[in-house]
């Protein structure tokens, strides 16, 4: 699954409800009966709640303060950036309210900080996948950063998103303590991990480049023994300065040792670089959807 493909705009909604879903679920379920503030509206809206819990039944529902924090923020946004730089943002705003105050009050993982940060985490980061790849945000701290960016356009819209995740984690080690506060940077961390993985894929493939004399031999041992193609790349040793090709191919991890089992027989002398590529679309990989 990546972001690249045309898809029909049902698809995409049945996305972002789905995306949404699951990062109400975590916040709902994980994150705020266990005091991990993650950052963002939610996180400030979980400290809200447990501030508010003696003064009024329950606190402030979660649902109510993430939509009443992104409401001014959009209509800045829309008079700064205009109506399509909200867009699809609007609606997934609006969803995971609308699933945050569906959702039953249940606890996923309790008393177990560790998990509640690894489980809480990766299910916010597919629900964050999903909404991703559609090429909307949540709102919160995406429209404050955007927000930031256009009066202080020093300041990339990331920086300006982590300053303020920033200070509302901060504000969660002030209420809740400095240990959740701790995990709750594990779970950033795996939150990252888990949507870019949905974004760009779990595919990986070998990018490889062979420096060689005996390109030619090699060249038809990737092509007949390996079965993979290549491209070849004009190039000048500067220390020799002979003319010569470097080879270029992508692989798959199986084939990388066939690879090498023909470069040892061929030419066991030959400078190999072996990189990762994070996703190898097109013919002989999976296709570009």
């Amino acid at each position: 699954m990546n972001g690249y493909c045309t898809r029909p705009s049902y698809v995409d909604y049945a996305y972002m409800v789905l995306g949404t879903g699951l990062t109400a679920f975590a916040i709902q379920s994980i994150y705020e009966p266990n005091n991990l503030v993650v950052g963002g509206f939610s996180g400030i809206a979980i400290v809200l709640k447990a501030l508010t819990e003696n003064v009024i039944a329950g606190g402030i529902p979660l649902w109510l303060t993430n939509i009443l924090l992104n409401v001014p923020f959009f209509l800045i946004a829309w008079k700064l950036k205009g109506a399509k730089f909200i867009g699809r943002s609007a609606f997934c705003t609006i969803a995971l309210s609308v699933w945050l105050y569906l959702l039953p009050d249940i606890t996923f993982v309790q008393d177990n900080l560790f998990l509640a940060a690894v489980f809480g985490g990766a299910i916010h980061g597919a629900g964050m996948g999903f909404v991703f790849i559609t090429k909307a945000t949540t709102g919160g701290t995406d429209m404050v950063g955007a927000i930031i960016q256009h009066f202080f356009p020093q300041m990339s819209v990331a920086k300006g998103m982590m300053l303020v995740d920033g200070c509302v984690v901060v504000a969660g080690a002030c209420v809740f303590g400095v240990e959740p506060a701790l995990y709750a940077v594990i779970a950033i961390v795996v939150v990252n991990r888990i949507a870019d993985t949905l974004i760009e894929g779990v595919k990986y493939a070998k990018a490889v480049y062979i420096i060689t004399d005996k390109y030619e031999e090699v060249s038809q041992a990737i092509l007949h023994k390996v079965d993979r193609g290549l491209t070849g790349i004009y190039a000048k040793g500067m220390y020799t300065g002979k003319d010569r090709y470097i080879l270029y191919c992508v692989l798959n991890k199986k084939e990388l040792v066939r690879l090498k089992e023909q470069i040892e027989k061929i030419d066991p002398s030959a400078f190999v670089i072996v990189s990762d590529a994070r996703e190898a679309m097109g013919q002989g990989f999976h296709p570009v959807e």
